[in-house]
């Protein structure tokens, strides 16, 4: 692999959600560590019957593009549209050189298969427990990011585990 690639994959760490900064969040937690969130749900909760390594991969993977555009959130103004063709040129320039990642990246991005489902599934999932974890500590506004997670979830057991984990 690229040794810029690895920088600038590395350079996710740096770079802050931002809708936990408009909730007014002092030290919100960066892309990485909610890609690493994610990560982490998929190894408690996979299906037997999706492909674990796919499903780490998108995981991973999904919002590296953040890296160049930022963390684009609904409430920036900017169109869905607008925000598909920032992040399809910034995975172009990042995972140039590596189609493989850019395949998963697009793979992630269409809905193209079980396992990027399931992955889409945990982001609102990992959004959703981490506003919980933000309210038990004291933030308000959380219940923004819980019902975006709520309205976003399909899997029964994932909603079981965010339902679980509000009480």
């Amino acid at each position: 692999m690229d040794a810029t690639l690895c920088q600038r994959m590395l350079m996710l760490k740096e770079t802050a959600r931002s809708g936990w900064i408009r909730a007014g969040v002092n030290e919100p937690e960066s892309v990485a560590d909610h890609s690493w969130g994610i990560a982490a749900l998929a190894l408690a909760c996979c299906p037997p019957e999706l492909d674990i390594g796919k499903v780490l991969t998108l995981s991973v993977i999904h919002d590296l593009p953040e890296v160049i555009t930022g963390d684009i959130t609904p409430h920036d103004g900017i169109s869905r549209s607008d925000k598909q063709r920032k992040e399809s040129l910034a995975a172009d320039e990042l995972f140039q050189g590596r189609p493989d990642l850019r395949a998963h990246w697009q793979e992630y991005e269409q809905n193209q298969t079980a396992e990027a489902l399931f992955v889409h599934q945990l982001d609102k999932l990992e959004m959703g427990l981490w506003a919980l974890h933000l309210k038990a500590q004291g933030h308000c506004g959380m219940e923004e990011f819980v019902n975006s997670a709520k309205s976003g979830l399909r899997d029964d057991h994932l909603i079981r585990i965010l339902e679980r984990c509000e009480k």
